[in-house]
């Protein structure tokens, strides 16, 4: 692919240089307020070699860019020495965070232009060269790859409404020599050349190969390379603000056919909704005047709702699940979970519960210490009804942690700079450290639970969502944490008996709002939503575990049994240290 780009044109004159570049630049100043206007957000990726210009070729850019809609991320080169060191490679885990959790951090608002001097592609060549021979870097079919990481995150900024642009500067290796030389005489740039970055051109050939293999797996049709003659500065120049003029436009014309449509099939999805509603409503009135009388389980208690009304609540939910994809593209385990089949009957002795808890606590306290000396993350996810008791069951996890280790992370409504980025964007941000413990009292599903059910996300949004969803728990398991997925599960029966004891307590009416009342009278369609995530995202690397929580005690020693297990495994297949 790197042969593509020519070093034999004639130099461009200033004057006609100048003249397009200029014109260019005007254009892109107004493309880049409408954007903001629009919310349409543009990430621009840099990748060369070293001496190329990146940095410069940036520079001419955010000179005339309003800077307080543009942001610059500089990457980092990996340093072998640190890596040889990192004590948790020994137990399968890659670094202190995820390899794309530094780009996913950088990441502007939607609205907002990002400029990426060297990214996720440096990252990964680095990985690869220090993790694997050459001939490796291309995977085996069945395996994940790096570069499957940096896929699915391009296409998720495409598919929120980014435009992404990757620019490579390529340059020959008597040019790279001679600029890196010039840099490194110079006393004023001399810090910027290493004496190793200064005999890197002796790796040109083999680092040619990897660059250009890379190149051509990742050029999507939705996110595509642009080559860029590093040599020859004014044609880079125009070739790199031309490309970012034809990208805005484009995208600005899409977004306003996009409206359109979006508009459209919003208000057939509410047609045929309305349609199959009054359907529901004619026959549940039917069955109503010829005297059936709804089962006991669609009516169990205050703020659940029987016969006409039921009917349309689950016609709603049927309505979501056509909507919900087929199938994903991950593999799922066989016997994935299902609201009807969760047993409500387990329990514990009070005497049971006590001796079972102290046990696994110590035995938790005792392995946290060794989880954190070899640098293991372990993320525990929490979701589950409303009064479930997830707080209570996270309390007793706590409970035996070095509370310097762990970090409780809520998920309340998201903020406006959250609202502005993708959905996943606040969860890529709030990453335990390798070694310690992140537990999430709610979480990143709310996207395919209450978003969906409330409306707070288009049909398309919370779709995509499932697997976008397990290809970030992909990335967490590549990493090499350990993560477990607990739904906290409770009877329709034992909620209103909790909602009610948490009315009547002065010192837990603070636990209870209207919005739970109201959420009880949408349980089909919470309902039909639970089924479908179980069904679409307990995948084979991060299954979903029931917390059968009718009696708390149950669930919260099944938990520590789950987490305390799942430790013993990790930790026996490291090393002996």
């Amino acid at each position: 692919m790197l042969e593509k780009v020519k070093f034999n044109k004639k130099p461009m004159k200033k004057a006609e240089y100048k003249e397009q570049w200029d014109e260019l630049l005007a254009k892109l100043v107004v493309l880049q307020q409408q954007a903001h206007n629009e919310g349409v957000g543009l990430v621009v990726l840099f990748e060369g070699w070293n001496g190329a210009g990146k940095g410069s070729r940036i520079s001419d850019l955010m000179y005339h860019l309003d800077a307080r809609s543009t942001g610059v991320y500089v990457g980092l080169d990996l340093d072998p020495d640190t890596e040889r060191e990192f004590v948790g490679r020994e137990c399968g885990v890659t670094g202190f965070y995820p390899i794309m959790q530094p780009f996913w951090k950088a990441l502007g608002e939607r609205n907002s232009i990002t400029f990426y001097d060297r990214g996720w592609y440096t990252a990964v060549i680095q990985h690869m060269l220090y993790n694997a021979p050459a001939k490796l870097l291309l995977p085996k079919k069945e395996e994940r790859h790096y570069l499957d990481s940096v896929h699915d995150f391009e296409q998720q900024l495409v598919a929120d409404g980014y435009v992404v642009v990757k620019f490579f500067v390529h340059m020959t290796k008597k040019a790279q020599v001679e600029r890196l030389q010039r840099l490194h005489d110079d006393p004023v740039t001399r810090w910027r050349v290493t004496e190793k970055k200064l005999e890197s051109h002796h790796g040109y050939e083999t680092a040619y190969e990897l660059y250009d293999r890379l190149l051509e797996r990742s050029d999507y049709d939705f996110a595509p390379w642009v080559l860029l003659n590093g040599e020859d500065k004014r044609r880079t120049n125009l070739t790199i603000a031309s490309t970012l003029v034809d990208a805005l436009e484009r995208a600005l014309a899409r977004k306003e056919a996009d409206d359109v449509l979006k508009a459209s099939l919003a208000a057939r999805e509410r047609a045929d909704a309305l349609l199959a509603e009054e359907r529901a409503v004619e026959e549940a009135a039917a069955a109503e005047a010829a005297g059936a009388v709804p089962a006991p389980a669609t009516q169990p208690g205050r703020g659940m709702l029987a016969g006409v009304a039921l009917a349309r609540a689950e016609a709603q939910a049927a309505a979501a699940h056509d909507l919900a994809p087929k199938k994903s593209r991950f593999d799922i385990v066989k016997h994935y979970p299902q609201v009807d089949t969760i047993d409500h009957s387990l329990a514990l002795t009070l005497e049971e519960y006590k001796t079972e808890r102290k046990r696994l606590q110590d035995r938790l306290f005792r392995l946290e210490n060794i989880m954190f000396q070899r640098r293991v993350p372990l993320i525990l996810m929490y979701e589950g009804w409303d009064a479930a008791g997830k707080g209570g069951n996270i309390k007793r996890v706590a409970q035996a942690l070095d509370a310097r280790a762990y970090t409780i992370f809520p998920s309340p409504a998201p903020t406006k700079p959250e609202l502005a980025h993708p959905f996943l964007w606040r969860y890529w941000t709030r990453l335990p450290k390798a070694g310690h413990v992140g537990m999430y009292d709610r979480s990143w599903y709310g996207r395919v639970l209450v978003e969906r059910v409330e409306g707070f996300a288009t049909p398309a949004e919370w779709s995509r969502a499932y697997d976008e969803i397990n290809e970030f728990e992909h990335d967490l398991v590549d990493w090499g944490a350990i993560l477990l997925k607990f739904w906290v599960d409770v009877s329709p029966e034992e909620q209103l008996r909790r909602f009610q004891d948490r009315e009547d307590d002065p010192a837990k009416q603070w636990k209870i709002t209207e919005d739970d009342w109201r959420n009880r009278e949408k349980y089909p369609q919470y309902k039909a939503a639970i089924d479908d995530m179980f069904r679409l995202t307990s995948t084979t690397f991060a299954p979903w575990v029931v917390l059968e929580s009718d009696d708390k005690r149950h669930a919260r020693i099944k938990a520590l049994r789950i987490i305390v297990e799942a430790l013993e495994k990790r930790l026996g297949e490291c090393p002996a240290s």
